[in-house]
């Protein structure tokens, strides 16, 4: 385990910006903000507004989006780009601010679920590994078949190799 001060500030999470040792659970943070991150498909820190949300996913203004609001807006008319934070003001947001809540309407509540138990502010109440490993969410997304390598190959509008045809790399 990391017995120093390292990572990416912004991902940290809010125990370790206090100071206190290094743990899973500042990871299972850092996994749960970066699935917010990528679900609405930018930082979540300070949350995108509804109207952010709505110009982000189409249709009508979604509520409940962020678990903040305030002041967070985006700045001017039509933009959705929050206004920028100082680094001291982003890590104050971390510690002190409720976490970024993914929208009802968008996801579902199983993944909404999963993002919630890793971004609880106290670790001890932060859902541990074995505990997200069983999550329903997980569970459903193990039993969908998954073809990655065709996917790539669809969205690049390339043809597949069989693995015959593939050609023999040295190891």
């Amino acid at each position: 385990m990391a017995n120093s001060f390292v990572g990416t500030r912004s991902y940290m999470s809010p125990e370790r910006l206090q100071g206190t040792h290094y743990s899973v659970q500042s990871d299972i943070w850092s996994l749960g903000l970066s699935l917010v991150e990528m679900a609405v498909g930018m930082y979540p820190i300070p949350p995108p507004d509804a109207k952010t949300l709505a110009a982000i996913f189409g249709g009508e203004e979604y509520g409940g989006g962020g678990g903040g609001g305030g002041d967070h807006s985006p700045v001017g008319s039509g933009s959705n780009v929050p206004r920028p934070m100082a680094i001291f003001e982003l890590l104050d947001y971390i510690v002190n601010e409720p976490p970024p809540k993914l929208p009802a309407g968008i996801f579902s509540d199983q993944f909404r679920d999963f993002v919630d138990r890793c971004l609880k502010k106290n670790p001890s109440e932060r859902a541990d590994l074995k505990t997200l490993s069983n999550h329903e969410w997980i569970k459903a997304a193990e039993a969908e078949p998954a073809d990655i390598a065709g996917w790539v190959c669809r969205t690049m509008g390339v043809t597949p190799l069989s693995p015959v045809s593939r050609p023999h790399l040295p190891t």
